[in-house]
């Protein structure tokens, strides 16, 4: 109320706060996370050696020429690789290296500088390859390039492109969505700032907290997508709150006071929930999760305050000037479902309360059948060729260059560091261990550091199971027979190296962070509303969704199955990173609709309701707020989940799917059966727990009227 009172200041507080946060964040810029700080592991530990040694492994650059003869690569290759030398750009250009059947060559070379700069100089290397490559087309002549700083400069152009597209995509549609909802202008433009507003603000403390906690390249796409539905979520609670009152002739004070009392406390149970449970991915022990732990707190504690502080000030400000813009025929309809009992909603709600074991059961049985492909599940870091689709050109380089030249484009190194590299005994065993490892493996020696690196190609794709098998033989069997006996540290690192590890830490990770957020969704739950049951069936309805998203996930991704109809593709895999962050994720987001439907239950059984009239009471109440406000984040996660990026892809279809379900069967369907049968125990505070301050959920003295006067109700809880 303080804000309502204070409209200008709040006002202006918030817009000169989401200036300050923008221009100084972008003043300090942003500071992305090393393959080096990413690492963790054997993997994590190479890497380190390297740097701590100032070893900085350059950007390898693969091109491979062919021809329908052999031998029919020679002028091509030899006039790409003078265009190459001309760039000024490249390095260490090798001799052509023939395939088997020498009718393709490899060319191999580094680009120059520091490897963080490769991104950057690699386009003239592009342009020099693109004109050989559209030379050759008349020939026969086929030129496909893959590498570190080329596949790097597409991935950043892709993201960067997709984030464009997310935000000239999501927000028109969220905008769309709250017209329909609303029927006037202004109040659907309200959310929507807010929440743009709000994203603005993190994106600049987020570069703020980068100087501290380096982010991954996806960090921003992530903060977006939440901030964007979360700000729409908690300001249609408060909104959809007010305007009913309103309608229910409250004076403009009164449906003030009793949103703020009622969705916002809701938004502000919710949204510590959501922040409480992000901050579980501290929990992990990867880089990856803190950044986006980070940046998911940031932007919902900023639309949360948002929500409880510049919002009823503007609606303070505003008055019934919130309809203002109205569409006529849109505006009927949202009139008549602010006062309906919940057409749909009462279509669907009489039947499960007049048979609530049937429907918890069918919902049940629904939502673990959905869940079934994800007993199946495997995951993996997706390499660049699986992210980009398998059309898609750096995704056919890699796949040519692979099938002539295995284990090329990702090969295995062995980092070796010892106080005296050039010693006898080490040498002897770096040689040998070069010479086992076979063709194609490269001895590089950094005497005057202490440390040398072989080059070990691996069978197949660099991926598959048999690449999978020889790193495990390197690692457990070759490497130590190698130097037993020696004084060295030796360690095996590359890129796949760095997935098995990535994997593995996240496989320790996820038991304690589930614990975390279990246990914190309980005690919120338990503090919220006082009772043991409402917080464990809140835990169990959570696990159900994120069970349901998995096995879509599993289905869509590993499987394939209706992939060709969201434009992705089967890939056999899951991003491995992908489980835990929409494990945590929805377990925060599930809050918004949970803590939204059963306060309004309890306030209803706080007004002296039966348990099955309270529940009736409080989903028909809700149904239209958690219907708009599910249809709003399922489709900016939809939106995602249309983007070129196969893990933006899985995420925005997870998450998508999950919401999805959690407004409809599990809101709608699973809760209320669930509630009804457990009658009067929903509402049962055990004697060890009374101590436990209670919370009113009441929107006003339960004598009170709703009135058309302009007299408030001077008693609201």
């Amino acid at each position: 109320m303080w804000s309502a009172h204070h409209r200008k200041t709040a006002v202006l507080g918030w817009l000169v706060f989401v200036v300050l946060a923008t221009v100084i964040g972008g003043a300090t810029g942003t500071v992305t996370a090393s393959d080096e700080e990413m690492g963790v592991g054997d993997s994590g530990r190479a890497a380190e050696i390297l740097k701590d040694a100032g070893i900085d492994e350059p950007a390898g650059e693969l091109v491979l020429v062919g021809a329908r003869t052999a031998d029919g690569w020679r002028d091509a290759a030899a006039d790409l690789s003078q265009a190459l030398d001309a760039t000024g750009e490249v390095r260490g250009l090798k001799a052509p290296l023939p395939s088997e059947d020498g009718k393709d060559a490899l060319l191999r070379f580094e680009i120059k500088g520091a490897s963080d700069e490769a991104v950057d100089r690699v386009q003239p290397v592009l342009d020099a390859v693109a004109k050989a490559r559209a030379d050759g087309e008349a020939r026969g002549i086929s030129v496909y390039q893959f590498g570190d700083a080329s596949s790097e400069k597409e991935l950043s152009d892709l993201l960067a492109d997709d984030l464009k597209k997310a935000e000239f995509t999501a927000v028109p549609l969220a905008l769309g969505i709250l017209l329909i909802a609303f029927g006037a202008v202004v109040a659907a433009l309200l959310p929507v700032g807010l929440a743009l507003t709000a994203c603005v603000a993190a994106f600049g403390l987020l570069s703020l907290a980068s100087h501290q906690l380096h982010l991954f390249e996806t960090t921003y796409s992530v903060m977006f997508l939440m901030g964007l539905a979360v700000g729409v979520d908690y300001c249609l609670f408060y909104l959809r709150r007010e305007r009913d009152e309103r309608a229910a002739g409250r004076d403009a004070e009164t449906a003030l006071r009793i949103a703020a009392a009622t969705s916002g406390r809701a938004v502000l149970v919710s949204g510590l929930t959501v922040m409480v449970a992000m901050a579980g991915m501290f929990l992990s022990g990867l880089l990856l999760f803190k950044g986006f732990a980070v940046a998911t707190i940031l932007v919902v504690c900023v639309a949360m305050l948002g929500s409880v502080t510049v919002l009823p000030a503007l609606l303070a400000w505003l008055g019934d000037r919130i309809d203002a813009g109205r569409i006529p025929f849109l505006n009927r309809r949202a009139k008549k479902g602010a006062h309906a009992s919940g057409g749909l909603a009462g279509k669907v709600l009489r039947p499960v309360l007049a048979r609530p074991k049937f429907f918890a059961v069918g919902a049940t049985v629904l939502l673990l059948a959905l869940a079934a492909p994800a007993l199946g599940m495997k995951t993996e870091q997706l390499g660049l060729e699986k992210q980009f689709g398998s059309d898609a050109p750096l995704s056919v380089a890699y796949q040519e260059i692979t099938d002539e030249f295995p284990g090329g484009p990702a090969p295995a190194r062995v980092v070796v560091e010892a106080d005296d590299i050039g010693a006898q005994p080490v040498r002897d065993a770096l040689d040998a261990l070069t010479r086992k490892a076979g063709d194609g493996a490269e001895l590089t020696v950094h005497e005057a550091a202490g440390v040398a690196e072989i080059a070990v190609p691996l069978p197949g794709t660099g991926t598959d199971a048999e690449a999978k098998k020889a790193l495990h033989e390197l690692r457990d069997d070759t490497v130590p027979a190698a130097f037993d006996g020696l004084d060295v540290e030796a360690y095996v690192g590359g890129d796949l190296a760095s997935s098995e590890d990535f994997g593995d830490q996240l496989g320790k990770g996820i038991v304690p962070v589930f614990a975390f957020i279990t246990a914190v969704t309980f005690l919120l739950m338990l503090f919220s509303f006082r009772s043991v049951v409402i917080a464990v069936t809140s835990i169990a309805l959570n696990l159900l969704s994120v069970g349901a998203a998995y096995g879509v996930m599993t289905a869509v991704f590993q499987h394939g199955w209706g992939a060709e109809l969201i434009g992705s593709e089967k890939v056999g895999a899951v991003e491995n990173w992908m489980p835990l962050f929409v494990l945590v994720v929805l377990f925060g987001l599930s809050m918004d609709y949970h803590v939204f439907v059963v306060s309004r239950i309890r306030e209803s059984r706080d007004r002296g309701m039966d348990n099955r009239s309270a529940i009736h009471e409080g989903i028909m109440r809700t149904a239209g707020a958690v219907t708009g406000a599910a249809v709003i984040m399922v489709a900016v996660f939809a939106v995602f989940g249309t983007l070129s990026m196969q893990d933006m892809q899985q995420m925005g279809v997870g998450l998508g799917v999950a919401v999805l379900l959690d407004a409809t069967v599990v809101r709608m369907i699973l809760l209320p059966s669930l509630m009804t049968l457990l009658g009067e125990r929903n509402w049962h505070t055990p004697r060890y727990l009374r101590w436990l301050p209670k919370t009113a959920h009441e929107d006003a003295e339960p004598t009170a009227r709703p009135h058309a006067s302009n007299t408030p109700v001077q008693s609201v809880r």
